[in-house]
């Protein structure tokens, strides 16, 4: 444990988790537990590789640690050479709308589109790039031109929705490419992402006669899904979180919608249908479960999703396409402090500003506070946890034993119903007093 993080590292991980957030790199120098949940996606990005698909609903209470999973699945998707979408749902971004939200969910997927080069999103023009240098380096060989060879390997997207028109904005790609023409390029990107809004104004720019609008944005990541491996990826990961947006639908008629949307593509995953595109949907138990608003309300979903009857507390399944992300155990919790601790010394033991009995110190002060919830929903006293390192560090006279009957735990706990909705805006972050 003393290989030295750089400052870099450090702080994006922990001024993230101080804020309550979910770091979007070193997530690696903080995972502990769930190693089967980890282990079950690990297949899934496997299966995608192998052109199958992969659809998954991951549950957990707010602050339970379910976007830091998404996010290292995601990681992990990146470096097995996948591209990866992600978007957060909020009301104006959903899976099925006829006011532009669901082509705005796609344009939000598109501009987070993430490679092993490019992790912080924006790779599509990049992936558009690499596809059209295969097809050079293959005309180049067989002394055919450029564009024939291109089309000749778009040809197996025509037969899908938009098929035709996805390959001629690729053709329109390579033209601008080779001829400078960066407004024709940077149209053909647009179009890609999805981000225009009138079919007269594609037809000006690339002409096709399309666009991708909200009835199409599925089918639109089907053909995308194809398209990357085509350009030398190994498939697509769709990673979408905050699905109790669709929760808060008050429109029953709009929320059935989107969840009829789900349930075409979890069809669609398990029958194989999907060639390398793969699923994951973040939200929390009464998204699932509620059966007066939760996909369990929609009855092919419920029938679909439900839970093997043959597990329990003992007996797991993760092959199902639902995973409810367990609890940290306090064996676990106690080696997250450890690794907290490790990176906000830089990776160096000897700068480490607490001993392992004052972790266990602030363990059972946690407990006593708010129970058990302390490392069943980190979030908030990882936060706690943080604050108290910072204290430590810029006031060297002042003993860890003395701030301990400081500090104030807010729970995290969720709760249920409305009230759990409401919960996450009003997240309560520790304090500490001298």
């Amino acid at each position: 444990m003393n290989a030295s993080i750089r400052p870099k590292d450090r702080d994006a991980v922990i001024q993230s988790l101080r804020a309550g957030v979910v770091p979007r790199v070193g997530q690696h120098l903080i995972q502990v537990g769930r190693v089967r949940e980890i282990a079950s996606l690990v297949t899934d990005i496997e299966r995608v590789t192998d052109g199958g698909s992969a659809f998954r609903v991951v549950i957990g209470e707010y602050g339970a640690g379910k976007t830091f999973f998404l996010n290292l699945v995601r990681a992990v998707a990146v470096e097995k050479k996948l591209v990866v979408a992600t978007a957060d749902l909020n009301p104006d971004r959903r899976l099925h709308a006829s006011g532009g939200q669901a082509r705005s969910l796609y344009a939000e997927l598109m501009r987070n589109l993430s490679t092993r080069t490019k992790p912080e999103g924006g790779a599509l023009a990049g992936i558009v790039e690499k596809f059209i240098s295969t097809a050079k380096t293959e005309a180049k060989s067989s002394g055919l031109n450029t564009e024939l060879v291109l089309r000749q390997s778009l040809d197996k997207l025509t037969e899908m929705v938009n098929g035709y028109d996805f390959a001629d904005v690729i053709a329109a790609y390579c033209r601008g490419h080779e001829e400078g023409n960066e407004q024709l390029k940077s149209d053909a990107i647009r179009w890609l992402r999805g981000e225009f809004t009138t079919k007269t104004d594609a037809r000006q720019a690339l002409g096709v006669r399309t666009i991708v609008d909200d009835s199409a944005v599925y089918d639109q990541l089907k053909l995308m899904a194809r398209f990357v491996r085509l350009a030398g990826y190994a498939g697509l990961i769709i990673g979408l979180d905050e699905l109790v947006n669709l929760y808060k639908l008050a429109n029953t008629q709009a929320r059935n919608a989107n969840y009829e949307q789900i349930l075409r593509i979890l069809n669609d995953s398990l029958q194989g249908t999907a060639v390398g595109l793969g699923f994951l949907l973040g939200g929390t138990p009464e998204f699932l479960f509620d059966t007066r608003r939760g996909l369990y309300s929609y009855p092919a979903l419920q029938s679909r999703l439900a839970r093997n009857t043959f597990t329990s507390n003992v007996l797991v399944d993760f092959s199902g396409p639902v995973i409810q992300l367990s609890s940290l155990t306090p064996e676990d919790f106690f080696v997250l402090l450890q690794k907290l601790q490790h990176v906000y010394a830089f990776g160096d033991s000897e700068k480490a500003l607490l001993p392992d009995q004052a972790l266990v110190g602030f363990m059972e002060h946690c407990s006593k506070r708010i129970g058990d919830a302390y490392f069943r929903t980190p979030r908030t006293t990882i936060t706690a946890f943080i604050d108290l390192l910072a204290v430590l560090e810029q006031n060297p006279g002042v003993k860890w034993q003395d701030l301990l009957g400081g500090i104030e735990v807010a729970a995290d706990t969720g709760g249920s119903g409305d009230q759990a909705i409401d919960s996450e805006e009003n997240d309560e972050f520790a304090s500490f007093t001298l």
